[in-house]
């Protein structure tokens, strides 16, 4: 059998061609999660709201913490700084968690030798952006509650969110791939994503890690997103622009990575499913 193409231009071709497909699967996909629940899609906006009184409560009143960048907060004005990283953090975790599984989870789909099995991990992405961006309106309205304002920057966020969604993309294609031919990866997935969450700037900035940790801390690439989204969402700076377009440069690098293992191992997905 011959092997698929794998270049940027079928990739963008076969994403137009199946559109209307895509954005079916993506509404299947997000009004399904809830489906039989009394609230619904409801639930999407509740979880988020939930996880930011949680936050508020543990770290503020029970832990009474503190951010150490030498800026006097509130504990509501902590617990959004932490909702900032875990909303970043949860973009890429949802992906990364479900992309083992995607292919072995929809054997109908690999049996049916024209249906574009590569949109799947494009449906996954946009089901983990549409609860991104309902966390986004969360957080906007706590903004608008607490500090009774959005800074302007806030309109940079989308510069620095579609990279990482870019290279979330590029890690669904080659996780799912793999999750193919070895199937473990789905039963150990979870471990290095909450590895992952540790050694990512959600609870703690990076000033307070010691400074001989500093660097492999910057080499995380969910560190730059994470910090860059709290600087543009509370603290009205302008993104690092520099290293801004060498993120966005690698972040293509990833999703043709992913998606040229992909194309090349997908002949044999029937053959082992």
């Amino acid at each position: 059998m011959s092997t698929r193409n794998a270049d940027p231009a079928s990739l963008v071709r076969v994403v137009w061609n199946n559109r209307s497909l895509i954005w079916q699967m993506t509404r299947r996909e997000v009004t399904g999660r809830y489906r039989g629940s009394i609230l619904g899609l409801a639930w999407s906006f509740f979880n988020p709201l939930l996880m930011l009184a949680v936050f508020t409560f543990v770290f503020g009143a029970i832990f009474k913490a503190r951010w150490g960048t030498g800026v006097p907060h509130t504990n509501l004005e902590f617990a959004l700084i932490l909702f900032v990283g875990m909303t970043m953090f949860n973009l890429f975790s949802e992906c990364a968690l479900r992309a083992p599984t995607l292919i072995t989870g929809s054997v109908s789909y690999v049996k049916k030798v024209v249906f574009p099995l590569e949109i799947l991990p494009v449906v996954t992405l946009l089901s983990a952006l549409f609860h991104w961006l309902v966390s986004i309106a969360v957080l906007a309205l706590a903004l608008v509650v607490i500090k009774s304002a959005i800074p302007l920057t806030a309109f940079f966020l989308i510069l620095v969110v579609i990279p990482l969604a870019i290279a979330s993309l590029g890690v669904v294609w080659f996780l799912s791939s793999l999750g193919v031919y070895l199937r473990d990866v789905g039963q150990t997935i979870s471990i290095p994503v909450l590895m992952l969450q540790f050694l990512s700037p959600v609870f703690y900035p990076v000033s307070m890690v010691p400074a001989e940790y500093q660097n492999w801390l910057l080499l995380n690439p969910l560190t730059f997103p994470i910090e860059q989204s709290r600087a543009v969402l509370l603290w009205g700076r302008l993104p690092d622009w520099g290293t801004l377009f060498a993120y966005w440069l690698g972040s293509f690098g990833v999703a043709y990575l992913g998606f040229w293992w992909f194309q090349r191992t997908r002949n044999g997905f029937a053959d082992v499913l």
